[in-house]
């Protein structure tokens, strides 16, 4: 099957290339001009409607479809992960990846698709690398609490994955492979590499816009040594089928629209030969994810907008455990406790805000939230359900020409636990003359525990964990500030620097710990306190058809031993602090449709302090992980008006994996020892074909 998808693909795309190599003498002067383009950004997330990057209270990172284009990305972790302040780390067991925002881990990071939560079984964000990259037109990602707005979760900010609305003209047609070796090996026939295809329809009727697409991503796993009788894979094979549908209808009044998008992903982990039964256990796990969204606006009139949400996702993952008898190829079902298991859970999210506009100085947000999740399986206590209801508002006060104040509250209902009586933030901004603007705030976010947190209850023999009724809600005060320099823009070039700092006190948070009252297992406990703090520096520089991207953060976590009398004389530090450094060089070759792309970014080492015991005397000791220098080059060339090809290297310095001298802190999957990063340096050639009527 693999062979004959990748082989008709190319196949197609071959002759639709033969025949628009016939206008290539017409083509430069049609296509699309690939020079870097100076448009006003226009930002969405938070906003009372959409409007100018510059303009918004918030300090908001975009990423736009050409960037991932760029990058010959095929998920989301190979976007973001040239980004400052985040970072991913990679869970060996159940061959999941987590994000990290500027220190804190992805439990607070809320993921929307075009303003709706994504849901997650637990606490790791796997769900950024279970949407489709070719439907996204941007994200845009904001750093700092948004709990106001977006309520729980949304601590370390937000990343919103904004997607294509509309295509040019009657009908586009956009259809692409390509084919990505992992490190060295690479061969279709044989599971070895990285296999995408995809395919997206959009056709627009005066007011009518209805759109199809799919995609097919496969990853045959990978490990140094294809020595089966060994350890097993390193990487585990993956294999995702992914599939959208939209229609809207718009007029000047109304915008209204309707999305379905489905996944179904397999992820197998193949467990070792024993040879003396000549067996091996194996074990698949499978997720399933549908999602419903219907949004509307509506224009009531000049000064008074409306806009409602409703969506439903059913998302469910299975564990199915086999025992391989490779005499006679039977498998069977495994008995071992926990190892046959499945666990749905269920979201339902409403949301209606107005937007009124009370005279050019004050505009009034009010907004109502309602957001219910359940849950059920063998490794969930009962069948549990969480309903949050929350009331909130928000105010922009324009007191003067270049100032702009948004204070903001959020009272919540919450049906399991206490949730916090009232969430406040103030958001600012204030333009200092016409090249630079100063936004500076403070927010109180909040998180709640999760159903997994709660409820979950898995013991097998690897596993003795049990969820907390009494958790508490995390919360946090967080204050952050940032100075743009925008010098005015000549005909030919831009500029852009900015410098931000921000600092984060966390109360109550979540994480792993030992159930005092069982020994040898483990629970969700409230620690004391977390803190996060940093700053960065960034800058833009566009001349003529370059475009160069650099910039440096030092972000610091809390070290938490600090708070314990025992280690005083160690004299420790408050902070442990880490660099990161990150530089994107583009050029467009206009005349030859030919574009040439290098992205790098640097990790620094991440130190930790952990309590050891030296001498029968407890003691604090210094762990780290190691730094790592990342980089990617990439060409793209148009042939014609409907062809691109694309390729390059990814992971040129060849890192597979980092040492780390950090011990097992109580994770519930934490392996110990060297962490994974990439299968190492890769390859890719692609093609894309876009048509429009």
């Amino acid at each position: 099957m693999r062979i004959i998808i990748t082989g008709s693909f190319f196949g197609i795309f071959l002759m639709m290339a033969t025949n628009s190599n016939l206008a290539a003498q017409t083509a430069a002067k049609d296509s699309v001009p690939f020079r870097v383009r100076s448009l006003q950004e226009v930002v969405v997330t938070g906003q009372y409607q959409p409007q100018s990057l510059r303009k918004s209270v918030y300090q908001v990172r975009t990423i736009s479809a050409d960037r991932i284009s760029r990058q010959g990305a095929t998920n989301l972790t190979g976007v973001l992960n040239n980004e400052l302040g985040i970072r991913f780390s990679n869970d060996r067991t159940l061959g999941t990846t987590d994000i990290e925002l500027m220190g804190m881990s992805g439990r607070n990071v809320k993921i929307l698709l075009d303003g709706v939560p994504m849901v997650d079984r637990g606490d790791t964000r796997e769900s950024l690398n279970q949407i489709d990259v070719h439907t996204i037109e941007r994200i845009e990602i904001v750093e700092g609490p948004m709990s106001v707005s977006y309520g729980s979760d949304a601590l370390a900010g937000v990343i919103n994955i904004i997607t294509k609305k509309g295509g040019k003209g009657k009908l586009a047609v956009m259809a692409g492979v390509q084919e990505e070796s992992a490190g060295s090996e690479y061969d279709p026939g044989l599971n070895k590499g990285v296999h995408n295809q995809y395919f997206n329809l959009i056709w627009n009727k005066k007011n009518w816009t209805i759109a199809a697409g799919g995609a097919h991503n496969d990853f045959g796993g990978w490990k140094e040594s294809r020595d089966t009788t060994l350890a097993k894979l390193e990487w585990h094979p993956k294999q995702q089928w992914l599939g959208n549908a939209r229609i809207g209808y718009r007029n000047d009044k109304i915008n209204t629209w309707y999305r379905f998008d489905a996944l179904t992903e397999t992820i197998t982990n193949n467990g070792p030969v024993f040879e003396t039964t000549n067996t091996t256990p194996d074990q698949n796990y499978y997720t399933h994810r549908y999602l419903h969204q219907l949004q509307a606006e509506y224009n009531m009139s000049e000064r008074l907008q409306w806009n409602a949400l409703a969506a439903y996702t059913d998302y469910s993952r299975r564990t199915q455990t086999t025992i391989l008898d490779l005499n006679t190829g039977k498998e069977t079902l495994s008995t071992g406790e926990g190892e046959q298991d499945r666990s749905s859970f269920n979201s339902i999210v409403a949301r209606l805000t107005a937007q009124y506009k009370i005279s050019d100085k004050v505009s009034l947000q009010p907004g109502l939230d309602l957001n219910r999740e359940s849950a059920k399986g063998a490794r969930i206590q009962g069948t549990p359900s969480i309903t949050d209801f929350a009331v909130f508002a928000s105010a922009e006060w324009k007191p003067a020409a270049g100032v702009n104040i948004r204070p903001g509250l959020r009272f919540i209902h919450n049906s399991v636990y206490d949730a916090p009586p009232v969430v406040p933030s103030i958001n600012t901004k204030f333009d200092l003359g016409k090249d630079f603007d100063l936004r500076v705030a403070y927010a109180r976010g909040f998180r709640s525990p999760a159903l997994r947190e709660l409820y979950f209850w898995f013991f097998d023999a690897s596993h003795s964990i049990k969820g907390n009724t009494n958790l508490k809600a995390e919360y946090s005060n967080s204050f952050n500030g940032s100075l743009t320099w925008h010098p005015q823009s000549g005909k030919e070039w831009k500029w852009k620097t900015t410098l931000g700092a921000f600092y984060n006190d966390f109360r109550n948070q979540i994480n792993y710990g030992m159930d005092l009252s069982v020994p040898g297992v483990m629970t969700y406990i409230n620690i004391d306190k977390f803190k996060t703090t940093g700053g960065t520096i960034s800058s833009s520089i566009n001349y003529k058809a370059w475009q160069l991207n650099v910039g440096f953060s030092m972000i610091g976590r809390y070290n938490s031993l600090t708070e314990d009398d025992t280690y005083s004389k160690d004299d420790l530090p408050d902070f442990m602090w880490s660099p990161e450094v990150n530089a994107n060089l583009l050029y467009d070759f206009q005349k030859i449709g030919t574009r040439l792309s290098l992205f790098y970014k640097f990790t620094g080492k991440r130190p930790v302090y952990q309590a050891v015991t030296v001498n029968g005397q407890p003691a604090a000791a210094r762990a780290e992980t190691n730094s790592f220098s990342w980089a990617d080059a990439t060409i793209s060339k148009s042939l014609g008006k409907f062809i691109t090809l694309n390729g390059g290297v990814k992971n040129i310095f060849n890192v597979t994996t980092l040492a780390s001298t950090v011990g097992n802190t109580g994770a519930a999957h934490s392996t110990g020892g060297d962490l994974p990063l990439s299968y190492g340096r890769s390859w890719f050639l692609g093609m894309v074909f876009q048509w429009y009527q």
